[in-house]
């Protein structure tokens, strides 16, 4: 009897330091993490009439709605790319940053119910939105890879090369960041309700200081260290670099951008880790 195992109900712990920030735990909760995964997956487009193939028809629209403006109107040099090809690029690695920002910045008080009632560690739902919109991303990337099969055998300018291999890299550094905004977001939101609003309205200011609809060619020198300084900005060059071949690749910017993510990401579970102890009283 004195070997068996005792499992309580009510474990009382101490003030944690802030450094502690309990991350093993989540291993523990793997399981709840994969629910969460598939809650957010199938919650979106379950009542929908065209259900997951809206992952395909956003990027399709913004591409053409871009090539319209930008391409047609505005006459924005896309590198000697086709357009289509060159927006949809930008876009599909954009849109992971975007809408994993988006759900993780609303993680207290879309979450407040279930926090209320039940302990679990809260780093398991934006955690969540990362995987959950990685399968997204997964899906938009297959359809970003047939337009790019497509124009690679019918053109001649389209020139990848072996930074290929960086791909999965750019992916989960953009992953990262997006997380590493949203959980610093949320944790403000829960006393300051008003910059929810701003962060639609953030984002887009963000899309525009990344070059997506321009390629950073034509920014001119004296304010390509403003463009530079946005850390998107290396990632979404490297991902343009390695399939198109047009970019500017540089192992200084994209380390600048890795250190910024690696700041951010620790920086953003403290200020998360310290909220979530008293979050219930102020949301």
């Amino acid at each position: 009897m004195k070997n068996q195992k005792e499992n309580w109900d009510l474990i009382i712990r101490p003030h944690t330091k802030w450094y502690d920030l309990r991350l093993s735990e989540i291993l523990n909760y793997k399981d709840l993490l994969f629910l969460f995964v598939k809650r957010d997956f199938v919650s979106v487009y379950k009542q929908t009439i065209l259900g997951p193939a809206w992952f395909f028809i956003q990027p399709i629209i913004t591409a053409i709605t871009f090539t319209v403006i930008f391409g047609n109107l505005a006459n924005i040099s896309t590198d000697g790319l086709p357009p289509v090809l060159f927006y949809l690029c930008g876009i599909t690695l954009w849109n992971y940053l975007s809408d994993t920002l988006i759900k993780t910045a609303d993680t207290f008080t879309a979450n407040a119910s279930i926090f209320g009632k039940v302990y679990f560690p809260r780093m398991i739902v934006p955690l969540s939105v990362v995987l959950s919109n990685l399968i997204k991303f997964g899906v938009q990337f297959l359809l970003f890879i047939a337009v790019w099969v497509y124009y690679l055998i019918t053109q001649t300018t389209v020139h990848p090369n072996l930074t290929l291999i960086l791909v999965p890299f750019l992916i989960l550094l953009m992953g990262f960041l997006g997380l590493s905004f949203g959980i610093i977001i949320s944790s403000m939101t829960t006393k300051y309700r008003d910059l929810k609003f701003l962060i639609a309205f953030g984002i887009q200011l963000m899309m525009y200081a990344t070059p997506i609809v321009y390629p950073l060619s034509i920014v001119p020198q004296k304010y390509k260290w403003l463009i530079l300084a946005n850390p998107v900005t290396s990632i979404i060059e490297t991902f343009k670099y390695a399939f198109l071949g047009v970019g500017e690749f540089n192992w200084l910017y994209l380390l600048y951008s890795l250190c910024f993510t690696c700041v951010l990401f620790f920086l953003g579970l403290v200020i998360f880790h310290k909220v979530e102890k008293s979050f219930m009283d102020t949301v």
